[in-house]
Parts: structure tokens; C-alpha cells; sequence
């Protein structure tokens, strides 16, 4: 559109221009995935020219000014539709949360295979000696035991990085609540309101910048950095090729190290979910009043009654 260009003299029309370029881009986006998503099908394979120019577009906008601004509008519009309606903010509390419940049920076995799988290790290296370990219905998947060992991390990071907002939902991070706990339940809702919106959601902010780049810099070839120009990346696109990290750090040791950095970006996206679903709860809570407190929340029952009056406390 050229607003930015043209508006872009002084801070206030900078933002205001970037707000107004925020609608325009979000429709092209969804008008012309291809521009954008055009590199999909030929993921670790030879890539033809359109692709390598989608996967340019692709990688400058997943941390630019522009989906940052992309992304305020739609909170935006979908806060103020929620004000006007609380119904439908209560709405995307539980599909909010529902999600961080789900994802975290389900990576919560990890754990289990986690130590399902270090007993087996133990089992055939101690006793029999086992160099190998293979698996497979059809097509056989072997790798040394070491790297069977090391593949423990992964199992390790799935629980960390898709638990963090299902043990948020739940109460289950530790806290110190030497100022908090004594406060009014309207003075505990405004300090949530304020910590999502000025803590939660710049923290996952910096590290999606620094972890969106560090990820594709271990997927293609030329390397690109948070300095790099759309214009420029078109550019060097011509020479993307893939170059999906192998490395293990010892020897046979687990080497798709990639999944750590994917893994990082997934963190960080639903912390940024969950921060707009503790802000949403904090302000219905608070105009509700203490009526609305735990309303539509989600918890497990442990089936222990002093591990569940615990986890209501917190």
C-alpha cells in the first residue's frame, strides 16, 4: 500500500500506517498462499524458483514488523468484539485454554516413553549386550543404542515445551506469593491483566525473534538474520537449498537436533495464546467479580483431596 513510506516521517504515523497495512496484509496473506506456502511440498528436495521465493517471504515475515502488527490488529478486533460481548471472550478463554489442556495431555506421555524407553536401553545393553535396536512394521528403523540414549532429550523437551501453559492452566508452576496472596481478588486480577500483557507477551516476543532465525539457520543454506531485507532475501533466495541439521554432539548420538529449535518456536506460540487467555480471564474475573472466579476452568482430578485443595489454592 505505501503508507509507511509515505506516513513514516514520525512515530505516530508509522504506527498508524503499519495498523492500517495490517488489514491489507492479512487479506492478501490469506488470498495468496501460494506466494508464501509455496515451498511446502518440496520440503528437504530441490526446490523450483517460485518456491525458494515463497520460502524468502516466508522466513522475512515470520518475524517481521508486519505480522507483528498483523497479529496486534486481530487481538484488537477480537478484544473489543469480546468487551462488547462477554460471551464470546468466555468463549475464547475455554478454546484457549482447551487447546494449552489438550496439547498438554498429550505430550504429558512422553514422560512415560520417556522412561518406558531408558528401561529397555538398560535392559538389552546390560544384559544382552545389544549394539543396535531396531523398530518397525515394514520398514525398519535401526540406530546405535547411544543414539536411542541420546534421543531421551527429545522426549525431555516435548514435556517442557508443550507442558508450560497445560501446568499453567492447571496451577501447577511454582509461585511466591508473598505480595500477591493477600491482595483483593480485583488487585489480583489487575496484577494478572498487567503481567500478561507486559511480561508473558514481550518475553515470548523476544524469543520467537531469536528463535524463528536460529531454527532456519540450521534448515537452509545461505543463512539468514534478523538484519536481512525482504528485498535482499529475494535475492539470495536464488541459492536456498536445504540444509537440515544432522549433527549429533557424540559420536551415533541422536542426530535431528532440529526438533529442538521447531520445538522452541511451538513454546513460544502458546505461551503467546495462553498470555491472551490469562488476560481475557483476568478482565471477565474482575468485572464478574469473585462469582466468575475458576468459571469454565478446567482441572484435573488427581483423586488425592490434598493434592486437589493445593492445586485449587494455586
Amino acid at each position: 500500500m505505501g503508507l509507511v513510506d509515505t506516513w513514516g516521517g514520525n512515530a505516530f504515523g508509522w504506527i498508524a500506517a503499519q495498523l492500517i497495512e495490517a488489514f491489507y496484509n492479512i487479506g492478501f496473506a490469506l488470498l495468496n498462499p501460494g506466494l508464501w506456502l509455496a515451498w511446502v511440498p518440496q520440503i528437504n528436495g530441490p526446490m523450483d524458483p517460485a518456491a525458494k521465493q515463497a520460502l524468502a517471504r516466508f522466513i522475512y515475515y515470520g518475524a517481521s514488523v508486519e505480522l507483528f502488527f498483523a497479529v496486534l490488529v486481530i487481538f484488537a478486533v477480537v478484544t473489543s468484539a469480546g468487551l462488547i460481548f462477554n460471551a464470546f471472550m468466555w468463549r475464547c478463554v475455554r478454546v484457549l485454554e482447551g487447546f494449552a489442556n489438550s496439547v498438554g495431555r498429550v505430550a504429558a506421555w512422553a514422560g512415560l516413553l520417556m522412561v518406558l524407553q531408558q528401561i529397555v536401553i538398560i535392559f538389552l545393553q546390560g544384559i544382552f549386550a545389544v549394539s543396535d535396536i531396531s523398530i518397525g512394521l515394514g520398514v525398519t528403523f535401526e540406530r546405535p543404542v547411544s543414539w536411542w540414549s541420546d534421543e531421551l532429550k527429545l522426549y525431555n523437551a516435548i514435556v517442557i515445551t508443550l507442558c508450560a501453559t497445560y501446568t499453567f492452566v492447571q496451577g501447577g508452576h511454582v509461585r511466591v506469593d508473598l505480595l500477591y496472596a493477600p491482595m483483593s481478588f480485583r488487585a489480583k486480577r489487575r496484577i494478572d491483566m498487567f503481567g500478561a500483557l507486559f511480561f508473558m507477551v514481550p518475553s515470548a516476543i523476544v524469543i520467537w525473534i531469536y528463535g524463528w532465525f536460529f531454527m532456519w539457520r540450521h534448515l537452509v543454506l545461505p543463512n539468514a538474520s534478523a538484519s536481512d531485507t525482504l528485498d535482499r532475501l529475494m535475492t539470495r533466495s536464488q541459492a536456498f537449498q536445504w540444509n537440515v541439521e544432522t549433527i549429533s554432539t557424540s559420536a551415533n548420538g541422536f542426530d535431528a537436533y532440529f526438533l529442538f529449535k521447531i520445538l522452541l518456536l511451538v513454546f513460544t506460540f502458546m505461551v503467546l495464546l495462553q498470555a491472551v487467555a490469562v488476560f481475557y480471564r483476568a478482565f471477565l474475573e474482575w468485572k464478574e467479580g469473585e462469582a466468575s472466579e475458576a468459571k469454565y476452568l478446567d482441572k484435573d482430578k488427581t483423586g488425592d483431596e490434598t493434592a486437589d485443595r493445593v492445586a485449587k489454592i494455586h
